[in-house]
Parts: structure tokens; sequence; C-alpha cells
């Protein structure tokens, strides 16, 4: 399938992939923690024959360089830019904490039409990084609506790793004794995806290194449920934080984080996932 690519450079940086043909769908690619613009994960499915937009949303240029207190705004207008397109179904597609970004546009932003969440978290999440003061604490929420900071819950900072300090460190334990202690602050830091209009695709493993992501989207997908809402999870008990869709290039070894699964369960669970987005992102089956 023929492919066209343009560079965006304002009002952030990424790319955005349209098929020659055209496309009825459009679908926002978030990367997590890295940063990064997923120029594969976007020109995959753009393969597919839908329009796919990439974008950097901290750490670009007027960005904040670490993901604090980022507004929500930037996604919803990332999918005016979709619609405007030509785009009659939308999806955003979030890694990690671009999957808690896509969750939380979603719930805000009703023309969103699918929210396919790989690896996510039921709650909004203190910053990771630095805000636009170059400060990482005191801990502040990870988003603004309307200027306003979600509620979150922050960190722990008494945990720690019980790994040694000079190899990559698995932090899920963090997160986790993180939730027992500010077990009050949960509450109003629930990421309500009963009120998103869009139907709710998790993709979660259990061996999930970086954040308990299974448990978080069990909880996710109850909510959703108990309020008669659509989702699906799709889960592998041995695959980790970073699941690989088919065409995807292997995920690269961190010095810092231990991710959790193997390359062989990632791939597996990346791929029972694959299906189930594309329909998802196609005609809403």
């Amino acid at each position: 399938m023929k492919l066209t690519e343009h560079e965006l450079t304002n009002p952030w940086e990424g790319v955005l992939i349209t098929p020659d043909a055209g496309s009825d769908a459009g679908v926002l690619v978030l990367a997590g923690s890295s940063g990064r613009i997923e120029r594969e994960r976007a020109r995959i499915l753009a393969e597919q024959g839908i329009t796919a937009l990439a974008i950097r949303w901290f750490g670009g240029p007027g960005q904040p360089p670490g993901i604090c207190e980022i507004p929500l705004e930037t996604f919803i207008g990332a999918v005016d830019l979709l619609h405007s397109g030509g785009a009659r179904r939308i999806g955003i597609l979030g890694a990690s904490k671009g999957a808690e970004a896509a969750l939380l546009a979603a719930v805000h932003d009703p023309r969103v039409d699918v929210v396919i969440a790989l690896s996510p978290t039921s709650r909004v999440w203190c910053n990771v990084g630095p805000g636009h003061d170059g400060e990482r604490q005191p801990y502040r929420s990870s988003w603004t609506w309307r200027e306003q900071p979600l509620p979150f819950l922050p960190m722990d900072d008494s945990w720690t790793a019980t790994q040694p300090s000079s190899g990559p460190v698995a932090i899920r334990g963090w997160y986790e004794l993180s939730e027992k202690t500010f077990t009050h602050l949960v509450p109003p830091a629930e990421i309500p995806v009963e009120k998103a209009r869009a139907d709710l695709l998790l993709v979660a493993g259990g061996d999930d290194a970086m954040w308990p992501s299974l448990p978080f989207a069990q909880q996710l997908e109850q909510r959703r449920r108990s309020a008669g809402a659509r989702v699906r999870l799709i889960a592998h008990h041995d695959a980790g934080h970073r699941p690989r869709l088919p065409g995807e290039s292997p995920a690269s070894a961190s010095p810092h984080f231990q991710y959790g699964g193997t390359p062989e369960a990632d791939a597996l669970l990346g791929a029972a996932a694959w299906p189930h987005i594309l329909d998802a992102l196609g005609n809403g089956g």
C-alpha cells in the first residue's frame, strides 16, 4: 500500500502518515515515557489503511521536559487534526503513560471512538521527570485539563529497589507501595473510564515489571462492565511492559529499567491483540 508521510513541526513535532487511497479511520499513536515519536508503529497501522498520527507530547519545543502537568488539550488538538482530515472513526493508541493519556483524552472528548491502551494504568499518577520549572519535586500531576491539574497519586520515596543498584531496576513494587501508602488519594485519582463514549481495548502482560498493568487493566475492565460500557481485555501472563505488534522491531534493552516479559511473550501478546486493534479501528466490531 502506498503511503504519504507528512512531517509536522507545529503545534507539536510529529508525523502524519496517510494511505494514498484515503481512509475513514484515523488513529493517534502515543509513546510512553520514552518521549519518542512512534513512527514505526504509526507506519504499521497506516499500512493497514488507517491514517496514523504520531506526535511528541513532551520534551519537544514549548513542552515540559518531563511528563509533568501535560495539558490534555495536546491530545484533543491531535484529534482535531484527524477529524479535519476526514477521519470518521477516531482512535487513540497509547502505551504506558501514553495509555494513561489516551484514556483521559477519551473521558474528555466524546469524538474519540476507541482507545487501545497497551500496559495501562487505572489511576492518574504524578509527574515522571521535570516540569517547565526544571524541578522533579514536589510531585505534581502528570496532566492538566483547562489549566487545572488532575487529582493524582504521588510516589512513596521510602521505597528501595531489591536489585543491586548497578543494574536495571524493576520499579513495579514502587507503584504498588505508593498505592498502599496513599490509599486515601486513590478514589479521586481513578480514571473515570465509565464516562468515556469510546470503546475500550486493553492489552496487558502479567509479568510487567514497570507497574502492575494487568491488575490495572482488570480494574478498568470491571469499571466499564459495571457501567454497561464496551470493553475487551487481551492479556498474556508471561508478557511484560512492552507488547510488540506484528512487524515491529524488537524492543531494545534499557540500562535503567527492567520491563519484564520475554521477547517471545511480548510478541505473542501483540499478535493476539493485533486483529482486535484493526477491528476496533476499522469498524468497531
